[in-house]
């Protein structure tokens, strides 16, 4: 198992949590780029997770950016 695997997995209730209360199911590559964008902030990984569902971020309603920075906040691995 690598690192990126072991750091996916970590994720893995996070990503389960946004697929099932907001219908954004995404795929290894969208994940990985989340998980890419999360050291620079919660902002930046909801601007991933839109990208990688293929939405315009900037066309996106501020309460769907909230629902999605709200779950994913609620959701990120400890530590």
């Amino acid at each position: 198992m690598t690192d990126a695997d072991i750091e996916q997995d970590r994720h893995a209730g996070m990503f389960g949590a946004l697929c099932k209360e907001l219908g954004y199911c995404l795929h290894d590559k969208g994940q990985k780029r989340v998980m890419a964008a999360l050291p620079d902030g919660l902002d930046a990984a909801v601007k991933a997770v839109l990208d990688a569902d293929g939405a315009d971020f900037l066309n996106s309603s501020g309460t769907l950016k909230r629902q999605i920075r709200d779950c994913l906040k609620a959701n990120l691995p400890a530590g």
